[in-house]
């Protein structure tokens, strides 16, 4: 056994790994592009505080956290979104809107390890400031719903539950309940899901049992699947924030309509995520067998940048965690296996040969191919069975002859046959291969 072992919840990335996940970032990014996000980074360690500000005290339990040499409470980051708003809050004023970023970054939890959940993971994070109305959360589903379709997911596959925690404090109130006790509801609503009427028990203590009519009523609010069910729910209420939720419903499923996308997308008010600071819709893309925890998750946090020490500045944003949506794409036969083949496969003779064969290998690699060959000298047996086991599409021979006669051997190694070229045409020859030239 090793002296030295990884820490538990950490992962190594062996080139295989490290090619799988690069996979997922690349085509993470070029989804990201195409929508016109800007991509950012930032610290990895930032004041305690700023998690404490955004989350209470009772999250440095999850944090990695201590006291630095300068004697300041650091944290690693456990999620971006404080850091964000950080940094668009200190440039609000100069930042064009909408604020349209994303990143892809390393996080760290001091968490109990489960499957799809470690203590180190990476995010796909995207956020657009600026926005007040739905057209941020369309761009947002939109966006969310393109980047796990870019691996060759269906709605077979995955969808989008979309639930808003401004229609439930407006529903809540018309029923009759104040701002503790419709929080203290949602508390309950975000539990029900896993633990039926037990959801409860935190709300009975606090304030005492819910008249079985008002649980009622809530408990049906929670089986609305649809719009014209949602619809006709509100219709029965009346009032001008409920009618005013009711028409930003309709606008944003209009729109995913839309574009395409309305089979992605359900209806569940189940969906509330449990974080305080959400402020309007929220939503979670979850796998259709329902084996795997969430995909992602996001909504509406209006509240947060100026609560953190910026401007007022509306916001909506999410996040793909890598490790569980790296199980779906295994277990739908979606993720790839790379090959860390070379293009070009170098059988060199001798000394003269190797320092011949140097300007090539160097001018290809410069060009943009991939070119290996042998370090130290080997009988040409071996050489040819090392450029078939690499995986490469063409050799380079340099043998005496071929130096003597100032040429280079070709050989396609799928096909088998060979043609001889001026040293002088080598580059030339290589590229008209791989271009189908």
């Amino acid at each position: 056994m090793a002296t030295f072992q990884t820490l538990p919840g950490f992962r190594e990335f062996y080139p295989e790994d490290l090619a799988r996940r690069n996979h997922l970032f690349r085509l993470w990014r070029q989804t990201a592009n195409t929508f016109g996000f800007a991509e950012y980074d930032a610290p990895v360690l930032e004041p305690l505080e700023l998690y404490k500000a955004k989350s209470g005290d009772e999250i440095e339990n999850q944090l990695f956290s201590f006291t630095d040499k300068g004697g300041r409470e650091v944290a690693l980051r456990p999620e971006m979104t404080p850091t964000v708003c950080r940094l668009v809050g200190a440039r609000a004023n100069a930042l064009k809107r909408p604020i349209k970023w994303f990143s892809i970054a390393e996080f760290y939890r001091y968490e109990r390890m489960q499957k799809g959940r470690g203590r180190c993971f990476f995010q796909f994070n995207a956020d657009i400031f600026g926005e007040p109305g739905p057209e941020a959360e369309i761009e947002l589903i939109a966006l969310l719903v393109q980047c796990l379709c870019a691996f060759g997911l269906t709605d077979e596959d995955f969808y989008v539950r979309l639930s808003d925690r401004n229609l439930w404090f407006y529903y809540l109130e018309a029923l009759g309940l104040d701002e503790a006790r419709t929080r203290g509801v949602l508390g309950a609503i975000d539990k029900y899901e896993k633990y039926g009427d037990d959801a409860f028990k935190g709300y009975t203590e606090a304030f005492g049992p819910l008249a079985p009519e008002l649980k009622t009523a809530i408990l049906d609010f929670l089986q609305i699947k649809s719009l014209p069910a949602l619809e006709a729910k509100l219709q029965t209420l009346g009032g001008e924030k409920l009618a005013g939720r009711l028409a930003d419903w309709r606008k944003l499923l209009g729109a995913l309509d839309a574009m395409g996308l309305a089979r992605f997308v359900e209806v569940d008010l189940g969906v509330v995520r449990g974080l305080a600071y959400y402020t309007g819709f929220v939503f979670e893309a979850f796998d259709r067998k329902g084996e795997l925890r969430a995909l992602a998750g996001g909504g509406r946090y209006d509240d947060l940048v100026q609560k953190l020490g910026g401007p007022a500045l509306p916001a909506v944003g999410f996040a793909i965690g890598d490790m569980t949506f790296a199980l779906l794409l295994e277990q739908r036969g979606l993720m790839p296996t790379f090959v860390q083949a070379p293009d070009v496969y170098c059988v060199i003779g001798g000394e003269a040969e190797r320092q011949a064969a140097f300007g090539d290998i160097h001018a290809l690699r410069a060009a943009g191919y991939r070119v290996d060959y042998p370090m130290k000298d080997l009988a040409f047996g071996k050489q040819f069975k090392a450029a078939t086991e690499s995986g490469a599409k063409l050799a380079l021979i340099y043998g005496g002859d071929e130096l003597a006669k100032g040429v280079v051997k070709i050989r396609d190694l799928s096909q088998r046959n060979e043609i001889e070229v001026p040293r002088a045409q080598v580059a030339t020859h290589v590229r008209d291969f791989f271009s189908g030239g």
